[in-house]
């Protein structure tokens, strides 16, 4: 029987705490809540960490945050040797911010560089501290230097990060809007998340469950520490914080 957990970050990616209740525990020891703000590992995001407080202000540490028998059910992995709650039982939730908002900046610089790198995506992962995004790349004048200040152009524009919901037969209406090659957004489920950049998605628009600052400044310095060739025209950018380093 799976489950099906509110992903409260999904509308709010800056809670850092919140109250859920216990409504299942997995035969492997991860615990299911009726609601959450963890983040749980899916489309190249990690799933957040953190730790549980119970009312007796001990704490239960979680390591690690995946989906169960489907993506609305969210598998909280708590650390070894720890207690494990009791089914109804009201908690506290604390994420790591300071891990979650980094990748919440990572996350939101990947989706500048598709608009700074107007290629088709092949593959994508967020890091903490460095993160990919692979492209068909037919164009050899988009080096590291080039595509840096592209995208810090982006970033410090400021612009607006928002979120909407539209359904699946707009979905298939605008095919464009889905910049991998390789993954396309489930449909069938009734709805699909856009995240939007700019006014009304001026600078960009794209399906993605993931978190994200709420303005484009929030990402802070960031540059292209590497471009890998994976292919006869596929390249693997890889974005690191802070400014591009002087040869």
């Amino acid at each position: 029987m799976a489950y099906e957990t509110e992903a409260l970050f999904r509308e709010d990616a800056y809670l850092s705490t919140a109250a859920g209740s216990v409504v299942a525990i997995t035969e492997n020891g991860g615990i299911i809540l009726d609601r959450t703000i963890f983040y749980a590992t899916s489309g190249g995001q990690p799933g957040d960490t953190g730790y549980f407080e119970r009312t007796d202000g001990s704490r239960i540490d979680i390591t690690a945050t995946v989906t169960g028998e489907n993506k609305n059910e969210v598998v909280h992995v708590p650390a070894d040797g720890q207690p494990l709650p009791e089914i109804g039982e009201e908690l506290m939730l604390h994420i790591d911010w300071a891990r979650r908002y980094k990748l919440m900046r990572m996350h939101t610089a990947c989706h500048l560089l598709s608009v700074a790198c107007p290629f088709s995506i092949t593959g994508a992962a967020v890091g903490e501290d460095e993160s990919r995004v692979d492209f068909d790349l037919p164009d050899a004048s988009y080096t590291k230097e080039f595509v840096t200040e592209r995208l810090m152009k982006l970033v410090r524009a400021d612009d607006p990060v928002s979120l909407r919901w539209i359904s699946d037969d707009e979905l298939l209406a605008n095919p464009d809007i889905v910049k991998s090659k390789n993954v396309r957004p489930p449909v069938g489920l009734g709805r699909i998340r856009l995240v939007i950049i700019g006014e009304n998605g001026s600078v960009d628009s794209q399906p993605c469950g993931g978190t994200h600052v709420s303005q484009t400044h929030e990402v802070g310095e960031i540059h292209i520490g590497k471009i890998e060739k994976k292919g006869k025209e596929n390249r693997r950018f890889r974005i690191r914080f802070g400014a591009l380093p002087q040869a």
